[in-house]
């Protein structure tokens, strides 16, 4: 069977998602999950809706890649706790290896594409995070 690997963009409002293809050199958007008041639902929903895609396309995840949010001097801020918080309840779900990737400015970098695409705001916001995942999971796949 064939295998990808997973990015996520982690954010409180809504977790991006991007998918490697088949050879792990290209990333693509791919969905954006909306979280929860609480963490447990919201993995338990992200796992069902990538095995049910997973299931549907004919791939497993190899591996998956979390951004991790420092602020520009590199430091943790609260965000990076919470991220390091989802990524701990994310080895409880998934038996793949999570790899973390720095992703300062990322969804700036989204925002930006996308805005030079010509997006209004809505839909820029619609299709920020999975774009900011694109950009975390293809930077990783330019460094293996």
């Amino acid at each position: 069977m064939k295998t990808r690997i997973l990015g996520i963009d982690f954010g409180i409002a809504r977790i991006g998602l991007a998918l490697s293809d088949e050879n792990k050199i290209i990333a693509q958007p791919l969905h954006v999950i909306t979280m929860e008041k609480r963490l447990d639902p919201t993995l338990k929903k992200l796992k069902d809706w990538i095995s049910s895609h997973a299931k549907e396309n004919g791939y497993t995840i190899e591996a998956i890649v979390v951004g991790m949010p420092f602020t520009l001097k590199g430091e943790h801020g609260w965000i990076a706790d919470e991220t390091h918080h989802f990524i701990k309840k994310l080895k409880g779900h998934f038996s793949c290896p999570i790899h973390v990737l720095d992703e300062r400015l990322t969804t700036a970098l989204a925002e930006r594409t996308l805005k030079e695409a010509n997006l209004s705001r809505k839909k820029r916001a619609k299709h920020k995070d999975k774009v900011a995942a694109t950009i975390i999971l293809q930077n990783y796949l330019d460094l293996r």
